[in-house]
């Protein structure tokens, strides 16, 4: 039950555990004493030492690992004109406590514009180190809206949010147009917010705010379809669905009930990748919405921790997935990547390799 098109049967999310020289040159880079093209050329050498390490792994879509960001989506949505980071939302767990950070919120200070490329030139760098199928990570749309909501939306620049949300889809078309002609073939969204509307703590954050949590998701889909839209039909586009993974901890729980329905069927993607690695995601019931022409991939190999998973214990939960989905639609991950952030979760290399070809031996065994 090998795929030949991506998703494939083993995958990874995208981010890797930064190298000391890359956090290193960053640290000079914000201090000023480094400039960006010398910055880049360390960033250049990792990442080549790097996508040889993954593809031994036996994993067929290559990533930079994102060594160029300090957050997942931070570096690629401040290029966008009129995005800011201003302050901060609440989160269900004690991560204000534990490691003194919790999400940061974006607001739109001006009209959104698409001035440059973001991730081109990263993607064709990528793709000349790269032997297997290059994977691009960008976040998801919605990332612009949910953390501030419309008292994050400068009232100037959009009276009207309708406007907003065409001129934020127009932006993604272009970076995801500029993508497509520089080769890219496999792209991936990822989206913490479709999550964070599964939790009854974040839930009650959009009321306060102003806005509907069963409104949202039908609204995000939306977002996303016409981010998407005049996408070619060879460029793979899937989801990934995530409730924090800062330095090995948590921001949000519950299951995917809530917008299961919206999620698997109003969403116009190939994939989804899910969060399923403790007991915080829920059961796989909500899978029973999941469409024939649809790939589920099931995170149930953390990230967070360096023990490898029981082999029979991860089969039994895909079986338990199976009982909702075809197993021919399901693929293996782990729930997030390792360093969604710079200073990444609380593994070694080693251990982070140990996981991602922990990944592909169980993936083979189970659909073997």
């Amino acid at each position: 039950m090998h795929r030949i098109d991506p998703p494939f049967r083993a995958e990874h999310i995208g981010s890797l555990l930064r190298p000391a020289a890359v956090v290193a040159a960053r640290t000079r880079f914000e201090a000023g004493e480094l400039d960006a093209a010398a910055r880049r050329a360390v960033e250049d050498e990792a990442i080549a030492a790097a996508v040889p390490k993954l593809e031994a792994t036996g994993m067929r879509a290559a990533t930079d690992g994102e060594f160029r960001r300090r957050w997942f989506h931070l570096d690629f949505l401040q290029q966008l004109d009129g995005v800011a980071v201003t302050g901060n939302i609440a989160s269900s767990s004690d991560s204000a406590d534990t490691v003194h950070m919790t999400p940061p919120r974006l607001s739109v200070v001006g009209p959104l514009r698409h001035v440059r490329d973001i991730q081109v030139e990263d993607y064709r760098f990528l793709a000349s180190v790269a032997t297997e199928l290059p994977k691009v990570t960008i976040p998801s749309p919605t990332m612009v809206h949910f953390r501030g909501g419309r008292a994050a939306i400068d009232l100037d620049a959009y009276p009207d949010l309708e406007r907003f949300f065409e001129d934020l889809a127009a932006c993604y078309r272009a970076e995801i147009a500029a993508l497509y002609a520089a080769g890219c073939r496999y792209l991936q969204l990822d989206d913490t917010n479709l999550a964070y509307l599964c939790d009854p703590v974040m839930r009650a954050g959009a009321v306060e705010r102003g806005d509907d949590p069963d409104a949202l998701p039908h609204a995000y889909a939306e977002l996303i379809n016409a981010a998407l839209a005049g996408r070619p039909q060879d460029l793979t586009v899937g989801v990934h669905l995530c409730r924090g993974n800062f330095r090995s901890t948590w921001f949000a729980q519950g299951g995917y009930e809530p917008v299961a329905e919206v999620l698997f069927n109003e969403l116009e993607v190939d994939a989804y990748f899910l969060e399923y690695d403790d007991e915080r995601s829920g059961g796989f019931e909500p899978l029973r919405f999941v469409p024939p022409d649809k790939t589920v991939v099931l995170g149930l190999v953390t990230s967070k921790r360096p023990e490898l998973e029981p082999y029979d214990e991860i089969a039994a939960r895909v079986a338990e997935a199976a009982a909702h989905v075809p197993m021919g639609q399901l693929c293996l991950s782990p729930q997030c990547g390792f360093a969604s952030t710079i200073e990444g979760n609380a593994l070694t290399e080693e251990q982070q390799w140990a996981k991602l070809r922990h990944v592909v031996g169980l993936a083979e065994r189970i659909w073997a």
